[in-house]
């Protein structure tokens, strides 16, 4: 089975992508910022991450550039979720590592078409 880590400071998204991933036959984990979350892949690099941009501590975009430098950082399939529509700001997320881009709200569709598209399902 795959696994997924979900990072969000909002627990009702994490709840939420979590029910989603485990449908489409995912483990998943959570964290509820970018510290946490390079502290889970230190010791458990997953095969996708589900990223929000903003949080507090450390931000989707701080933690996706740290997870990319780290051994094995390449590895994981990060898929942005997040309510960020600049069309700047996606394109430095993609350029700073991001496989695919989902905007909130999200549904089971819009994952797994996502999923889909980075070649995870």
């Amino acid at each position: 089975m795959k696994t997924c880590l979900v990072v969000d400071d909002s627990k009702m998204i994490r709840r939420i992508a979590g029910r989603i991933l485990k449908d489409l036959n995912f483990e998943t984990s959570e964290a509820e910022n970018g510290k946490e979350a390079i502290e889970f892949c230190g010791v458990s690099m997953p095969d996708a991450i589900l990223l929000d941009w903003n949080m507090p501590v450390m931000n989707g975009l701080e933690f996706l550039r740290a997870l990319r430098d780290k051994p094995n950082g390449n590895q994981p399939v990060v898929v942005f979720c997040t309510a960020e529509r600049d069309v700047a700001k996606i394109a430095t997320a993609l350029d700073a590592g991001a496989d695919e881009y989902v905007m909130k709200p999200f549904d089971s569709d819009i994952i797994e078409s996502k999923f889909h598209q980075a070649g995870l399902m």
